[in-house]
């Protein structure tokens, strides 16, 4: 007898447990092997306005990314939640002296200044963090549903001009498939320390 599917609680609290029993060697090299997919690719290197994030709970380290991004001059944001409403986010240029200090979750976010936010919709490409994916662009995230207001307009429009979302993970995160709920937006493609997975079409390397 097959077993019911988890719930989408009970597989965040699997997938979760999975990245955090990964060891410090074990995200060095996930580091590495991400920058590496990523670095030379295409999508990557024509980007001029870059947003990722900064790593928490386990999750897949980008920041090799976001130092070779600075070196070649493009201009990278990180996610700001806004204290009013609490269920915004925007995303803020950051340079490399960035003063940080923890938000309402305990992740380090840039001092808020409105002067150096910029549009998500302007942004090239949005590299973002998740708990759970699948190989046709279904992502399962925290749970708190920033990035899926954030990302809305998407799917109220047949086209767009940005940004490309990739969602950034480890091999063991990755599910056979996600249910998705109507306000769930879909990723372009998944990138993990070891390859690809892509649900639309981007540039080739």
């Amino acid at each position: 007898m097959t077993p019911p599917p988890l719930s989408r609680q009970a597989l965040r609290r699997q997938l979760r447990q999975a990245r955090r029993a990964l060891s410090p060697a074990q995200q060095r090299q996930a580091a590495q092997g991400l920058y590496r997919q990523l670095a030379q690719h295409p999508l990557f290197r024509r980007a001029r306005h870059v947003a990722l994030y900064l790593p928490n709970d386990g999750e897949i380290d980008p920041r090799w990314l976001a130092e070779a991004a600075q070196r070649r001059g493009k201009r990278v944001y990180l996610p700001v939640l806004s204290a009013w409403p609490r269920t915004k986010m925007v995303f803020q240029r950051v340079t490399p002296r960035e003063v940080f200090r923890p938000n309402r979750f305990g992740i380090p976010e840039p001092v808020i200044r409105p002067a150096r936010q910029r549009l998500v919709w302007a942004l090239s490409v949005l590299l973002m963090p998740l708990v759970g994916f699948d190989e046709v662009g279904g992502r399962l995230g925290m749970g708190g549903g920033f990035y899926d207001r954030s990302l809305a307009y998407r799917n109220r429009r047949s086209t767009w001009l940005g940004p490309r979302l990739l969602g950034l993970a480890h091999e063991c995160q990755k599910v056979p498939r996600l249910a998705q709920a109507a306000w769930d937006v879909p990723l372009d493609a998944t990138v993990t320390d070891s390859g690809w997975y892509v649900s639309a079409a981007v540039p080739p390397e």
